[in-house]
């Protein structure tokens, strides 16, 4: 594997999972693996599961880490060629990437859209100038459109608390004070419509009107604008808020109570509730499901570890 980006960049979708949950079990059966290697973690935004558990991933694995806080501590990138460098930008990516490239066997890159410019967004020129430059495989720790890693971490803690051969999962928006990125929505979406090809999920994305993801994330699955009538027989329920795709970034009053609480969960198969982290309680989701028996968004973040040294894994073992 020398790129981890979206679910395309995985073959064997069930056998990365159980490939997982064996690391899960035996975290240090590969500690070898990873000696005298270094793995580089590049942050221009704030992050807390990914860092952590990336590093913890690494460090099961026997790698060194070193971690670059590109938003503080970093020369501002300049991202486009061509370009006479007498602004506000101090180093050119061209240079940072491949400087980084020279430390690290692996490289992890970190970096939100400006939901701004929809077409310079989901070009993703940053990332892939930074794959391109770098010359090490890269894993992406969340670019403008997709949260790859927390995807199979999604796709790990359904596998691992599954009571049904196929699960009905349902990706459910919910309010919030700002615009937020369609990155985990996407990805997420991405995750399951390819769950769903392989027979392990029914996948139904339920939003308000207005709220629709690119298409090219969806494809596949059950959309509806009825949150009670999705969330009929639903085993899991991802809560996740986005903003606009369409008029991008934008966000639309909605009339309706799209919060999960007690009172929906009833209309589920006692449905385990999902969350990538950080969540506003009582706004994004109540404090009663998530202080409750249905939550599960402590044991899915914890499974971030697990869902880091598989790719971390199979990166090394393509190295060795």
């Amino acid at each position: 594997m020398q790129k981890f980006f979206s679910v395309a960049d995985v073959d064997d979708l069930a056998q990365v999972v159980d490939d997982a949950l064996a690391l899960k079990k035996s975290p240090y059966d590969s500690k070898d693996l990873g000696k005298n290697r270094t793995l580089g973690l590049v942050f221009l935004n704030p992050s807390l599961r990914t860092r952590m558990s990336t590093q913890k991933a690494a460090m099961n694995l026997g790698m060194n880490v070193m971690v670059m806080n590109m938003d503080k501590d970093g020369w501002a990138l300049e991202t486009q060629d061509g370009v006479v460098m007498d602004g506000t930008t101090v180093e050119h990516i061209r240079e940072a990437a491949a400087v980084m490239g020279e430390y690290c066997d692996i490289l992890g890159l970190r970096s939100f859209p400006s939901l701004k410019d929809k077409e310079a967004d989901y070009t993703e020129d940053l990332f892939n100038k930074f794959v391109k430059f770098c010359a090490v495989p890269v894993i992406s720790l969340e670019s403008a459109t997709r949260h790859p890693l927390q995807s199979l971490t999604d796709l790990i803690t359904i596998t691992e608390h599954k009571q049904v051969k196929k699960p009905k999962v349902v990706l459910a928006w919910a309010p919030h004070v700002k615009a937020l990125p369609q990155a985990v929505p996407n990805s997420f979406s991405e995750w399951m419509c390819k769950a769903q090809e392989q027979g392990l999920v029914d996948f139904t994305i339920a939003h308000p009107m207005g709220y629709e993801l690119s298409e090219e994330f969806t494809k596949g699955a059950n959309i509806s604008d009825n949150l009670e009538e999705s969330l009929q027989g639903a085993d899991f329920v991802y809560v996740k808020n986005w903003s606009s795709f369409a008029e991008y970034g934008e966000v639309y009053p909605v009339a309706q109570n799209w919060m999960m609480d007690n009172e929906k969960l009833k209309l589920t198969n006692d449905a385990k509730v999902m969350h990538c982290l950080p969540v506003r309680r009582d706004l994004e989701l109540s404090s009663e499901i998530l202080d409750g028996p249905n939550s599960l968004v402590i044991k899915e973040a914890s499974n971030r570890v697990w869902a880091a040294q598989v790719v971390l894994k199979r990166m090394l073992e393509k190295l060795n």
